[in-house]
């Protein structure tokens, strides 16, 4: 079973979800945006122990609390790491308030359909189970549309689900992400496709099973509201998806129900050679922003009937 506290957090708090999770192949060009160059480093190990210092600094800012940021999803080695000497998911939870995620895929397959389906995780039990015992609360896996292809998005949200009841029956809570490409010449149309192919896996999970959906921010605003007011979806969540900090907000706040989890959007104004000072109000000002966009879309419609027609009630 999930932890209760945290589902509630996860449920009803307002605010946003944090996004640490960049791995090996996007850990260069996030420390390059951090004012690091690779090279400053000289092996692997290096290149984890300068993004987990940033990490770890972004995670003591005082603006960095269940206040504003409520939860946090991070790459597997950050979760093996620490801050101060304490495992990091019972860092954010006990001394932040910020409900720890972890990103479980190990990388994307290669075009096919329009779309990049993700690589086998034969060891993902073993990994839930640790990360379960560390304390994480739930997980996020990444897949990628690129094309309007209809057998692909199938595949996609497939894969997903089945991956997200694996997760379930391990106690977490999933994350699922079908990330349409803010690139694609054909969003509109994979973004209907994408909206109906998930209602119709959610409506096939077992009852008392929930996941939460973290899904490119709409071309047509409130265009998800279906999903937001789905009685097996905890929470809709946005990714930025390439957008800047400012556009992924604009967009954001047209789209009732549904909260930030930033990435590059949250870190681009941060740059290691600033005094702890400018760094910690640079980050607080970037959270307040996120925030405003994430936090009045708390008491979004959760009427099923309502939401299905289109009609978003504003509270």
């Amino acid at each position: 079973m999930v932890d209760a506290k945290m589902l509630n957090t996860m449920t009803s708090a307002p605010g946003f979800i944090a996004a640490l999770d960049q791995s090996g192949g996007s850990t260069p060009k996030a420390l390059s945006l951090y004012g690091i160059s690779e090279s400053d480093y000289q092996s692997e190990d290096d290149m984890f122990r300068l993004m987990h210092a940033m990490r770890v600094r972004i995670m003591k800012a005082p603006a960095f609390t269940g206040d504003k940021v409520i939860g946090a999803i991070l790459f597997e080695r950050t979760m093996d790491g620490d801050v101060d000497g304490q495992p990091v998911p019972s860092y954010l939870w006990e001394k932040r308030g910020v409900v720890p995620f972890l990103k479980i895929d190990k990388g994307l397959l290669d075009e096919d359909n329009g779309v990049q389906l993700m690589k086998p995780m034969p060891d993902l039990d073993a990994l839930l189970v640790r990360g379960r015992d560390k304390g994480i609360f739930g997980t996020k896996m990444r897949s990628v549309i690129a094309q309007a292809d209809k057998a692909g998005i199938a595949a996609v949200v497939k894969q997903q689900f089945e991956v997200a009841r694996q997760i379930i029956a391990q106690g977490l809570m999933p994350i699922v992400e079908p990330e349409v490409s803010i690139k694609s010449p054909t969003k509109v149309e994979a973004e209907a496709i994408l909206r109906d192919e998930i209602l119709n896996a959610l409506d096939k999970l077992p009852a008392g099973e929930k996941v939460m959906l973290k899904l490119t921010i709409p071309t047509t605003a409130d265009f998800y509201a279906p999903l937001v007011a789905h009685k097996s979806v905890v929470r809709l969540v946005a990714l930025s998806g390439g957008y800047s900090s400012a556009d992924a907000c604009e967009k954001l706040s047209h789209n009732h129900g549904m909260i930030a989890s930033f990435s590059r959007a949250l870190t681009e104004k941060l740059q290691v050679t600033m005094s702890d000072a400018e760094f910690n109000a640079s980050l607080a000002k970037t959270i307040d922003q996120i925030c405003a966009a994430s936090v009045v879309k708390v008491d979004a419609i959760r009427d099923v009937d309502a939401a299905k027609s289109h009609k978003v009630a504003v509270a």
